[in-house]
């Protein structure tokens, strides 16, 4: 009896040591509050659409035990150190476009959309999605301790405030812009500069921008650009993944596994749900547009298209120079497009 006692004590003692040295792990009713700061202004459809919409969806499926902190652009961190502030784990969300992290991530222009490109939104969600474009772009971003999550594929279409008629028209535009798009403007012809999203409605107005782009017919009504600059130009510029959400690895890491799972779930769920519901808005906004503010859609004049077509074709090959992983995703690009008939296969 006394040896029996003996082991007793000598197996509690062990099972309370082994608790002691056992990891910690969260409690089934631990909470979590991210601080997310998006590039979006709160009046861009986008930041209600797809941001709260994701709040909504995260809470509510996690039975709030993880709920989002918003901070509309500008709040905490401007759009180009929203990336730096996720990779630090200053915060632990963000939105971003990738056009702010070219100088970063070498296959950011890929992501964001390379000019005469893709010709349907569904031909981007495929290069994404099946070809494997996200992997690439979510391994570049892995190294800075970074989980990368395209938000959406769509077009990026133009407004101006007033009509081109011809080259000459368009060599005098100062237009904002951002990313390989700036670039891309810029070498065919205008004068394209980067501003804040939150200050591109007063740019337009006073006249220091002539035109810019704000996502496509959503993102310039939401933002009330058709005020002041009722020219949509047509065909898009690019279609491509413009925004992006990024997660700090280490705030995913800390998630219970079914959390973590849920939020991974739920964005590539809100992927092609906003994929497939920007592209019926689009047509619906551009209805009102025209309603509403007189919108004219318009096409840009031959010799400007001409100088364009030029202007991408070295900003391919100026992609594919960034890395090797660049040059892969271009050539993939390459591939798919001549797979599709929009491009002579070499």
């Amino acid at each position: 009896m006394k040896h029996s006692m003996k082991l007793g004590l000598s197996a509690a003692a062990t099972g309370l040591l082994g608790l002691a040295l056992a990891p910690a792990t969260a409690s089934a009713d631990e909470t979590y509050t991210w601080r997310v700061q998006s590039h979006w202004p709160s009046a861009s459809s986008s930041y209600g659409d797809s941001l709260e919409t994701l709040k909504e969806k995260l809470y509510e499926r996690t039975d709030g035990r993880l709920e989002l902190e918003l901070h509309e652009a500008g709040s905490l961190f401007g759009h180009d150190e929203i990336f730096s502030a996720v990779s630090r784990g200053t915060i632990d969300m963000g939105t971003i476009s990738p056009a702010y992290e070219m100088d970063r991530l070498s296959t950011a222009g890929v992501a964001f959309g390379l000019p005469n490109g893709f010709q349907e939104t569904w031909e981007a969600a495929y290069f994404f999605k099946h070809k494997g474009f996200e992997d690439m772009i979510r391994e570049e971003a892995a190294d800075y301790g970074v989980a990368y999550f395209t938000e959406k594929v769509y077009p990026t279409e133009m407004v101006l405030s007033e009509e081109v008629e011809s080259l000459s028209d368009f060599e005098g535009l100062n237009i904002r812009s951002s990313g390989i798009l700036q670039t891309f403007l810029t070498e065919a012809g205008a004068a394209a500069s980067e501003i804040p999203g939150e200050e591109l409605y007063q740019a337009l107005q006073t006249g220091v921008v002539d035109g810019a782009h704000w996502g496509a017919v959503q993102g310039a009504m939401s933002m009330s650009l058709y005020e002041v600059a009722p020219y949509h130009v047509r065909p898009p510029l690019n279609i491509g993944g413009i925004d992006a959400y990024i997660i700090s690895q280490d705030s995913l890491d800390e998630l219970p596994d079914d959390i973590r799972k849920t939020v991974e779930d739920t964005i590539e769920e809100q992927f092609w749900r906003r994929t497939n519901e920007y592209i019926y808005q689009e047509q619906a906004a551009l209805a009102r547009s025209k309603e509403e503010y007189g919108v004219e859609v318009i096409e840009l004049p031959e010799d400007v298209q001409d100088a364009m077509l030029e202007a991408a074709e070295t900003l391919w090959d100026d992609q594919a120079g960034e890395s090797e992983r660049a040059a892969e995703a271009v050539e993939m690009m390459r591939e798919l497009l001549a797979d599709l008939g929009h491009i002579d296969e070499e």
